[in-house]
């Protein structure tokens, strides 16, 4: 699938809840995103930002991919196939890297905010 062949509404990417604690592990899914691109950034980041938030100082890298399976969140991109960004090719590097705020920050690519932190006009 490429951009040319977005989805109706665009492309969307599915948070799931590695504790078990939604039904079938979807908290929520993302839509609107106009190009596949824009999707797996926004995946990517949202994966490393949980990443982070189950890293403890002095906690081993181990330690910390144990806590990210149990209580993190994952993201993939809905129908997007071979195409669609996977936290498995990463996963080993966001653990043994902590991330910049830059890499994890999934809100500024998220696009149910664009345009809410303009200035009134």
């Amino acid at each position: 699938m490429s951009d040319l062949f977005a989805p109706e509404g665009g492309w969307r990417v599915r948070i799931l809840d590695l504790s078990g604690g939604a039904q079938d592990n979807v908290v929520e899914e993302v839509g609107g995103f106009p190009t596949l691109m824009q999707a797996n950034a926004f995946a990517r980041a949202y994966v490393r930002d949980s990443v982070e938030r189950c890293r403890a100082p002095g906690v081993s890298t181990k330690d910390v991919l144990e806590a990210w399976f149990a209580y993190g969140e994952d993201a993939e991109v809905v129908d997007a196939g071979e195409a669609g960004w996977r936290s498995a090719t990463e996963l080993g590097d966001f653990v043994d890297r902590p991330a910049s705020g830059e890499e994890r920050d999934w809100r500024a690519l998220d696009p149910r905010r664009i345009g809410e932190d303009e200035p009134d006009e």
